[in-house]
């Protein structure tokens, strides 16, 4: 990818992440060549915990902590959208410290803004978007409404954001979302699809 890749570029998954992503399943190779022949088809119940684990929470949140991570942070790892939800892939562990995290720091609950975090982690699985790396974004993005990519895998090796991160990202767009309600604007919402990631920046 180029260094400012737009997101509606942002689809596309290599056959690096592919390979990456079918690394957490018990059989890589089936699920490589199931992809390979149903390219437009999610995969169901890739697990966590050993390769990934997931955050999920709500899409329009989901895209606040992006912002977050990519304008004042280190970025993110894969990041994907699924039924209204969005899926911010974390390091293994994750699932199991950032509830620990939430409520040590008193963050859990709506009192701060912060809606509740679902945590996929060992024991769990979760569907991700279309992946074939031969696939044009465009059709895999029309073969299913709400199934798509934001930050698609392009690496054998992403780096992903730790509970830490994840709770830093969480907290300032809790408070950014906070600051927007208090605004009045007479400018309509920017297009959220133009957004751009410098995914250069990922670690």
């Amino acid at each position: 990818m180029s260094s400012r890749t737009p997101i509606t570029e942002a689809f596309r998954v290599t056959a690096e992440g592919a390979t990456w992503l079918a690394s957490a399943g018990t059989y890589p190779r089936s699920t490589l060549a199931y992809w390979a022949e149903r390219p437009a088809s999610p995969v169901v119940l890739l697990p966590c915990g050993t390769v990934f684990d997931v955050v999920n929470v709500p899409a329009i949140f989901g895209r606040r902590m992006l912002d977050r991570l990519w304008d004042k942070g280190p970025g993110s790892g894969p990041a994907a959208e699924h039924r209204g939800r969005m899926l911010l892939f974390a390091a293994p562990g994750t699932a199991r410290r950032l509830p620990v995290l939430l409520d040590w720091e008193e963050w859990g609950g709506r009192t701060h803004g912060i809606p509740p975090l679902l945590c996929h982690g060992s024991g769990d699985a979760v569907t991700v978007p279309a992946v074939h790396p031969s696939t044009p974004p465009a059709a895999t993005a029309g073969a299913r409404p709400g199934s798509r990519w934001l930050v698609a895998p392009d690496t054998r090796h992403p780096w992903l954001p730790g509970p830490e991160v994840v709770l830093w990202a969480a907290v300032r767009a809790a408070r950014a979302a906070a600051s927007a309600a208090v605004r009045i604007s007479i400018f309509p919402p920017a297009d959220q699809d133009a957004k751009v990631y410098d995914v250069s920046r990922r670690r």
